[in-house]
């Protein structure tokens, strides 16, 4: 099974961040975007971790990074990195909306968030 079977190099991405994210106001570390559908959901090292949850929901098996100059897919059913083909554009978020992103909605102790608390 090659993995275009799972992609439509055809689909635009849903916007410029994570749906979900966007839809409660809340912010992410990098964005994964469902190369079946086009879902631009958040990585699972965000605080939602809604590109996974998105894959467990549909079942749709390969992502791509959509950040800037990264052309990478990630396959869900191997749990590894896979080379694939070039996605409709665009094919990443905006260089300006930052990492994490986006930056008028991160707040300040974000990386403390990310590391939890400490036993």
């Amino acid at each position: 099974m090659g993995i275009e079977s799972g992609i439509d190099e055809f689909v635009p991405p849903s916007g410029e961040g994570c749906v979900e994210c966007d839809a409660s106001g809340s912010w992410w570390v990098h964005l994964r975007r469902c190369a079946a559908c086009g879902h631009v959901g958040c990585c699972d090292d965000s605080p939602n971790k809604h590109a996974t949850a998105h894959y467990r929901q549909t079942g749709h098996p390969y992502v791509q990074s959509f950040e800037p100059g990264e052309t990478w897919f990630w396959s869900y059913p191997e749990q590894q990195m896979l080379a694939g083909p070039q996605l409709a554009p665009p094919t990443s978020h905006p260089e300006s909306q930052g990492v994490p992103g986006p930056r008028a909605r991160v707040p300040e102790n974000w990386r403390s968030i990310l590391s939890g608390p400490r036993a």
